[in-house]
């Protein structure tokens, strides 16, 4: 007897943001928005720890210094102005080719993920104006008063973390033998990149799947 035809393997697509669907980091603007100047004061408060980790180029620990300057803000305010936030990105921040490529997966039916170092404020109510199915980022930690505490609920959604985000969020749903399509564009990415089944590197002018390689839209992504 003939054997029957394999079943096709479902597929993911896992993008991150900033820079690769975006055209501009989103973090720093969203946090002048929602801390004004106690961003400011949040970064030179602690000098030492900020040269250090310039120095150092930490962005997970420039990240939580800024992430500070909200503490004590009421968690319904800065929803709210996430979702404005989200409204503005959607409308005027978003690169036509890879939100191109989103709506392609999702025409065929794939699982669209964003997958992100953006914080949850913003980019949840993003998540949903995109069609995205899920969304792993970075999460600001609120407390029993409704309030954010000035930290982080959980890592920075970037470089190994985001990639076992993903890996949990798949295993989760059962996702775990998805052919895994993924798109970045910096240092961030790259164990993503390297966990997928197809990596595409996003430039400023181009995706392809090595420097210089370009990928026409057109490209087959069944």
């Amino acid at each position: 007897m003939p054997e029957p035809p394999p079943i096709p393997r479902p597929v993911v697509a896992a993008f991150d943001v900033d820079g690769t669907l975006t055209t501009r980091d989103c973090v720093v603007p969203f946090l002048r928005r929602a801390a004004g100047s106690r961003l400011a004061t949040a970064l030179l408060g602690h000098p030492l720890t900020l040269v250090g980790a310039l120095l150092r180029r930490d962005r997970d620990r420039l990240k939580e210094l800024a992430c500070a300057s909200l503490r004590g803000t009421p968690a319904a305010d800065v929803e709210r102005l996430g979702r404005d936030f989200a409204q503005e990105v959607a409308s005027g921040w978003l690169r036509d080719d890879t939100t191109a490529r989103l709506r392609r997966h999702k025409e065929l039916g794939h699982t669209v993920i964003l997958a992100s170092a953006s914080l949850d404020a913003y980019l949840v109510p993003l998540g949903a104006l995109l069609g995205a199915d899920a969304v792993v980022c970075t999460e600001l930690e609120r407390g029993d008063d409704d309030r954010l505490t000035g930290r982080l609920r959980g890592r920075n959604c970037r470089g190994a973390e985001k990639a076992r985000r993903v890996a949990a969020l798949l295993s989760a749903r059962g996702l775990d033998e998805a052919a895994l399509w993924a798109y970045g564009d910096s240092p961030g990415d790259a164990e993503l990149l390297a966990a997928a089944d197809h990596a595409l590197r996003v430039d400023g002018v181009r995706i392809g799947t090595e420097p210089g390689e370009r990928v026409s839209l057109d490209h087959s992504i069944g």
